[in-house]
């Protein structure tokens, strides 16, 4: 197996890996929004900040992936290109996801842990 083949294996997993937290982070979530005995907003507000944040971290892997096999495989510049619109399509969806689940964007402060 040469090295290519590797890093692209590698790829392949690492983007398992990233559909895997969010299929078993929707999962979780439901599960445990269905076994959740409060009722109304705050039942359903969990619910939505737990299927944001698997959505999030799969989100990271997929990147993850996208970043090994297009720069370690095949580094041409049609491939830069075509990475740098997928990270930007997935970077902006972390931003809006994260906005919706945290009300706050990656650079403001947590308002929760401020001093």
């Amino acid at each position: 197996m040469t090295l290519t083949e590797i890093i692209r294996t590698l790829g392949e997993i690492v983007d398992f890996a990233g559909v895997l937290l969010i299929v078993i982070g929707i999962l979780v979530a439901t599960l445990r929004y269905l076994l959740r005995r409060r009722e109304g907003v705050d039942r359903y507000r969990q619910y939505r900040l737990e299927l944001g944040r698997a959505l999030l971290l799969g989100l990271e892997f997929l990147v993850a992936a996208d970043i090994i096999r297009t720069v370690a495989v095949e580094p041409s510049f049609e491939n830069l290109g075509i990475l740098a619109v997928i990270v930007l399509i997935r970077t902006f969806l972390s931003w809006t996801l994260q906005l919706e689940v945290e009300g706050r964007l990656p650079w403001q402060a947590d308002r929760h842990h401020e001093g």
